[in-house]
C-alpha cells in the first residue's frame, strides 16, 4: 500500500486532496443543475472568461480570485446586455463574450513578457500549491452553493421542467436562472485555483455525467457526483505523483474517463438484467427540459 500511503505523507499531497475534494463537491452541486438545464457552454465560457481578470490581477498585484470574480461578473453582464440590446440568442451572446475575453486575456498575457512562467498555472492550475486560505475560500463557496440550492430547490426544479408553469405557480424563474448562473460563477471561480481556467469545466461536468448514469433524482446525482468527483481527485493526484504528470490535468482527464467508465458499467448492467429471466424492464423516467 505504499503507493497509496507515500503520496499521502506529504503536507501538500494531503492540502490538495482537501482542495481538490471541496472543489469537486461544490462543482457536483452546481454541475447537477447545469447538466440538466444545458448550461454546460456557459459554464466553459466563464472559465476562459476568466482569464483577463486573472492576468491583471497578477501584474498589479490584486488577488487573483477577485479579479477572477470582476472578470466573470463582467462576461455575465455583458451577455445580458448583448441579449437585451444587440437582441442576439443566449448562445451569441454567450460565444461573442467568450472570444472576446479570451482574447483580450491572450493579448493582456502576451504584452508582459515576465508574465509567461504563470500562464500554466492560470490555465492548468496548481493544485499542488493549495494554501490554507484557499481551502477555507472553498470550504465557504461550498457551504454558500450547498445552502442555495437547498433554499432554491422548487425553483430550478419547476423552471427545470416548464418555465411557464414555474411563472404561474409564482416560483419566478428567471430570478432562479440569475440566481443558478451566480452558482456557476462561483464553481467556475473558486474551483480555479485547483485545476485552472480551462479544465474546470471538466470537474464541473464530468463526474454529474457518470453520476446521471445511475441515478434519477437532482439529490442523488449530486452526492454521487460529489463520490465520484473525490475519487477522480484522489486517482488523479497519485497519477501525478507516481507518473511525474500535471497534477490539475491528470484530474480532469480521470474525471472525463470516468463518464466513459460509468456509462459503460451502466449499460453492461442493463444488458445483464435485460436478460435475466423474469427481470422487469426499468421505469423510463422523463428528464428534465434543458433551459432555452
Amino acid at each position: 500500500m505504499t503507493w497509496l500511503t507515500d503520496p499521502l505523507s506529504v503536507d501538500f499531497m494531503v492540502r490538495a486532496l482537501v482542495g481538490g475534494g471541496l472543489a469537486a463537491v461544490l462543482c457536483a452541486v452546481v454541475g447537477t443543475w447545469v447538466l440538466v438545464r444545458g448550461m454546460a457552454f456557459l459554464g466553459e465560457a466563464l472559465s476562459h472568461g476568466m482569464l483577463p481578470g486573472v492576468a491583471i490581477a497578477s501584474l498589479t498585484g490584486f488577488p487573483i480570485v477577485l479579479g477572477a470574480a470582476v472578470s466573470a461578473a463582467v462576461m455575465v453582464l455583458g451577455v445580458g446586455a448583448l441579449r437585451r440590446r444587440a437582441r442576439l440568442s443566449y448562445d451569441t451572446s454567450i460565444g461573442l463574450l467568450f472570444v472576446g475575453m479570451l482574447a483580450l486575456g491572450v493579448i493582456i498575457v502576451s504584452s508582459s513578457r515576465s508574465f509567461a512562467t504563470d500562464v500554466t498555472a492560470i490555465l492548468f492550475g496548481d493544485v499542488l500549491a493549495v494554501t490554507r486560505a484557499d481551502l477555507t475560500g472553498l470550504a465557504i463557496a461550498v457551504a454558500v452553493a450547498l445552502g442555495t440550492a437547498v433554499f432554491f430547490h422548487r425553483p430550478f426544479t419547476a423552471a427545470a421542467f416548464d418555465v411557464r408553469k414555474a411563472a404561474t405557480l409564482g416560483l419566478r424563474p428567471r430570478a432562479a436562472e440569475i440566481v443558478l448562473v451566480g452558482l456557476v460563477t462561483l464553481a467556475v471561480v473558486a474551483s480555479y485555483r485547483a485545476v485552472g481556467t480551462l479544465l474546470v469545466v471538466g470537474l464541473l461536468l464530468a463526474p454529474a455525467a457518470a453520476a446521471r448514469a445511475w441515478t434519477r433524482h437532482v439529490g442523488s446525482t449530486m452526492a454521487l457526483a460529489a463520490a465520484i468527483g473525490i475519487a477522480a481527485v484522489l486517482v488523479g493526484l497519485l497519477v501525478s505523483w507516481h507518473l511525474g504528470t500535471a497534477a490539475g490535468a491528470s484530474i480532469a482527464a480521470v474525471a472525463v474517463a470516468g463518464v466513459g467508465l460509468s456509462r459503460t458499467a451502466a449499460s453492461l448492467s442493463t444488458l445483464v438484467r435485460d436478460r435475466t429471466p423474469g427481470a422487469e424492464p426499468p421505469t423510463a423516467v422523463p428528464a428534465p427540459r434543458e433551459a432555452a
